[in-house]
């Protein structure tokens, strides 16, 4: 918090600018200019700039420079309603914020390509591809609120400055802590972000460096008891912190840091001859801790079932050191990098002696490979984007990941994305081992072969209704999941999996009908990876100026389903999802409604959300997991403020 302190002393000094909002859009013209200049046209004249939103801009390191988006759309209900401000169709929460997702639709996660990161710690990670560098003409802050559930709130902030025209500074921190509706469920999480980017007078060299720190740290419960009671609405469970709950004295720490730095020059002039030399390097460490402050009855049955002299508190860690040297050659329609890259990778966990099991050491390697990436685009009307890396190694095997995309207009404002991605890696390092004082799960994955995943998919975005329609295909080949024992296992056939669906926007004067649909299926090994075979979502709202048109205004109602399955369940010491045990039920088929009305004032937006409102008159019998439930009712509040000085 004490970054937000010293943000606000900052702006405390400074005068607003003035925002011309007709220039309020996410799209940039090329050749737009960058500011409002007041000249009588003397040659003593003073000129005064007045920045627009347009001098106010965004990018990832290898994307286009985007506005910042202050205009209220039906999308930014969905993404500003969560305490991750990422719209999360296709999962359903935990009963507190900050505790992670139940993914309904199958998901690949690059960031678990050869690193540590258990699978219900990811929501909120920041991927290199996803840090923002700016270019703002006027020191910028950002404000992103979110109420949480119990005593707590989340806040993310964000400060910006250009120093002269060529080199910007970000900062960021975001902080959450929430104590959630049951016992021993609190989640604290934070994480901050220095980021800078720098391009020469001449524009021979660029700079993109970040340094990143991210803790995900939970309280584990392991879930309700009395799951019947519970669903019969006992009044005895009213207060939700009366629930008999499976774990008292349990807690998950993860903790992400990254320095990162790449940087480009062009030894010849680069209007003539695009040709750049680029070098990257970083280094990434992962660290995931489960600790107790006294073994929990409900992991055993007998004493012989502990570790002897095992730590009570256990560690798993990863570190990635990365330096990559690529050549380059860039222009407007043709761009195409490759290079090569040195990896050094290390993974060990809290040592442990057993009689029936070999642990490993720390396994550590060096890695060779190669990076290429190809940018196309032709006649305006199509555009490929194709990426490709390779690595091997020792221990670790070999690594071979490409996506290829492709995107063209066949028709004006109809457009048609197509995209075939493959990838053969190492499972995530959560699967190759664990050390626990509880024997039974103590584990090696023994001959272990390459998760190999092709991703055959695609969307097509029509002009009427504003509709896209996608569909998608996974074939996971040595499909590694973990069983209702908790112990890792390899498919030896492929699971098959089909998405298909689409979404619509329906409009009558100032009344709008938003849907999205998705239906699915396992077509193989329909019980390694159980799934809703159908999950919807209907927002039905009226959107409209208000007080003299100083106000934008959005009222609606917010319903979404998944029909009902047989949930893999939750596992706390691993963070990760396991088969069905003998004690599991099915969960979904009751619909979650939210009522909600938004409004935006200038460049502040207010998001209010009764959430669960079914619940006011029955019984909530919705879960997220067997044995955790959705959350009850409760008002959920977002506040989005962006100040342009």
């Amino acid at each position: 918090m004490k970054y937000l302190f010293l943000i606000l002393i900052f702006f405390g000094f400074l005068s607003n600018a003035q925002v011309v909002n007709k220039t309020d859009s996410n799209k940039l013209e090329k050749k737009l200019a960058d500011t409002l200049v007041i000249d009588s046209g003397k040659k003593d004249s003073l000129k005064i700039f007045k920045p627009t939103i347009n001098d106010y801009l965004y990018q990832t390191q290898f994307s286009e420079k985007k506005i910042f988006d202050t205009v209220m759309t039906y999308e930014k209900t969905y993404i500003f309603s969560q305490y991750n401000n990422k719209d999360n169709f296709g999962r359903v929460q935990f009963p507190n914020v900050g505790s992670g997702f139940n993914p309904l639709s199958y998901e690949v996660n690059s960031e678990q390509n050869l690193s540590l990161l258990p699978s219900n710690k990811s929501y909120g990670i920041i991927g290199i591809s996803d840090v923002k560098y700016y270019d703002v003409k006027t020191p910028t802050a950002t404000f992103v609120y979110h109420n949480s559930i119990k005593n707590g709130a989340v806040l993310k902030s964000t400060y910006t400055q250009n120093i002269g025209k060529r080199f910007n500074f970000a900062l960021e921190y975001m902080g959450l802590r929430s104590q959630g509706l049951y016992r021993n469920s609190l989640a604290a999480n934070n994480n901050t972000l220095f980021s800078g980017h720098y391009i020469s007078k001449s524009g021979n060299y660029e700079l993109f460096a970040h340094y990143l720190h991210q803790n995900v740290n939970n309280q584990e419960n392991g879930g309700i008891v009395a799951d019947d009671l519970f669903q019969s609405g006992n009044s005895d469970f009213s207060n939700r912190l009366n629930a008999e709950v499976n774990l008292a004295t349990s807690s998950s720490q993860f903790g992400y840091r990254r320095y990162y730095l790449s940087h480009q020059f062009s030894p010849f002039n680069s209007e003539k001859f695009p040709f750049r030399i680029r070098h990257t390097i970083f280094n990434q460490g992962n660290k995931y801790y489960y600790t107790q402050n006294t073994p929990e009855g409900y992991w055993y049955n007998l004493p012989t079932e502990l570790v002897n002299g095992f730590p009570l508190s256990t560690k798993k860690y990863s570190n990635n050191l990365s330096n990559t040297v690529s050549l380059v050659w860039d222009n407007e329609k043709f761009k195409l990098d490759a290079g090569v890259r040195y990896q050094m990778l290390k993974f060990g966990a809290t040592e442990a002696t057993l009689p029936n099991l070999q642990i490993p050491a720390e396994m550590k390697e060096s890695r060779i490979g190669a990076v290429g990436n190809l940018q196309v685009k032709l006649l305006n009307k199509i555009q490929l984007n194709s990426f490709l890396e390779f690595s091997n190694g020792s221990q670790f095997g070999t690594y071979l990941k490409t996506t290829n995309n492709i995107k063209f207009e066949p028709v004006k404002d109809y457009f048609v994305n197509a995209r075939v991605n493959f990838q053969s890696v190492y499972p995530s390092f959560n699967y190759l081992l664990n050390t626990s004082v509880y024997n039974n799960f103590n584990y090696v994955l023994q001959d272990v072969k390459n998760q190999s995943i092709t991703e055959i998919g695609g969307n097509i975005n029509l002009k009427w209704f504003k509709t896209e329609l996608f569909v998608n295909y996974f074939r996971i080949d040595n499909y590694t999941y973990f069983d209702a024992t908790s112990k890792p296992r390899q498919s030896q056939s492929p699971l098959n999996i089909s998405q298909i669906g689409g979404d619509a926007t329906f409009s009558f004067g100032k009344y709008h009908l938003n849907t999205r649909v998705q239906f699915q299926n396992a077509l193989t090994n329909k019980d390694l990876y159980p799934m809703p075979g159908f999950i919807g979502r209907a927002n039905f709202f009226y959107q409209t100026k208000a007080f003299k048109n100083a106000a934008e205004i959005q009222a609606g109602l917010k319903v979404y389903y998944f029909s009902k399955f047989a949930s893999r369940e939750y596992f706390p010491i691993l963070n990760e999802y396991i088969l069905p045990r003998a004690d599991s039920f099915s969960i979904g088929g009751q619909p979650i409604a939210d009522i909600y009305i938004n409004m935006k004032v200038k460049k502040m937006f207010f998001f209010v959300e009764g959430q669960q409102i079914g619940t006011v008159i029955s019984p909530n019998k919705a879960y997220a997991f067997p044995h955790y439930p959705v959350y009850d009712f409760r008002l959920n509040l977002g506040i989005v403020w962006y100040l342009f000085n």
